[in-house]
């Protein structure tokens, strides 16, 4: 890189939303594609997951969601082990998660989807019509047409019924695998602006994501992943896309 990043320090796990240790994953009986990696991350922040392809960005994340079992290591959030919690227990645990596709019910309206998203979360705190409230104050576009089918919205405006889907859990942590993926450059501003203003509402964000640029202009860090390993976490500004490359394919930053 051009100039040597100013790193942060980690917060204490006492004090991170997010604490991930020594975590391992993969699929099947095939070798680690998550290769023991650390991180904590402070509250009401957003942290960027970049990486070149197959660098087990989505692995990573679909990790601490729960979708695929950790090998090693743990994940805690807001200081609760939640290693060995169900995704669905997760979720009640403060645990959020939006896949990358196939995140909302395209024959379902969005007052529908709203609804199903917290049919099963009647014991976590915060949920119900104050919380509904609050969402939809974050997405007026959804607010104003809620009986509109999901398969009619456009990429955009799917992925942030996703994010309100996703919010009504009132969770701690949101993690978001590649929201921007397929969208028009204009359309990735408006979902880049949305996931800005999630944070703002108090929510720590962990945000995997292939348009770098897009995700360095609202994240406060970023983490490089290389072939399943952490090889650089630095304040955003302190980054380039430019001069990523180095890590990308493997050369010294």
């Amino acid at each position: 890189m051009t100039s040597e990043p100013h790193l942060l320090p980690e917060p204490a796990p006492a004090d991170a939303a997010l604490h991930v240790t020594g975590l391992r994953s993969g699929y099947g009986r095939g070798g680690d594609i998550v290769c023991g990696i650390d991180l904590a991350q402070r509250p009401e922040s957003i942290i960027a997951v970049i990486g070149p392809n197959g660098s087990g960005k989505s692995t990573f994340v679909k990790t601490i969601a729960g979708l695929l079992p950790a090998r090693a290591g743990r994940v805690r959030v807001t200081g609760r082990d939640v290693t060995g919690l169900s995704p669905a227990n997760r979720v009640a645990a403060g645990l959020a998660y939006v896949p990358q596709e196939a995140n909302v019910f395209g024959t379902l309206t969005i007052r529908e989807n709203l609804k199903l998203a917290t049919e099963f979360l009647r014991g976590r705190a915060g949920v119900g019509p104050e919380q509904r409230a609050r969402v939809l104050a974050l997405f007026p576009e959804l607010a104003a047409r809620p009986g509109t089918l999901a398969g009619n919205l456009s990429g955009g405006q799917r992925q942030m019924l996703a994010f309100a889907c996703a919010l009504l859990a009132n969770p701690e942590v949101l993690l978001l695998d590649e929201p921007s993926a397929g969208l028009s450059p204009k359309i990735v501003s408006e979902t880049m602006e949305a996931i800005a203003r999630v944070r703002a509402a108090g929510v720590t964000v962990l945000l995997v994501e292939q348009n770098v640029s897009a995700a360095l202009r609202i994240a406060d860090e970023v983490v490089v992943l290389v072939a399943g390993a952490l090889r650089l976490r630095a304040p955003a500004g302190d980054v380039k896309p430019a001069d990523l490359a180095g890590l990308f394919f493997g050369r010294a930053a």
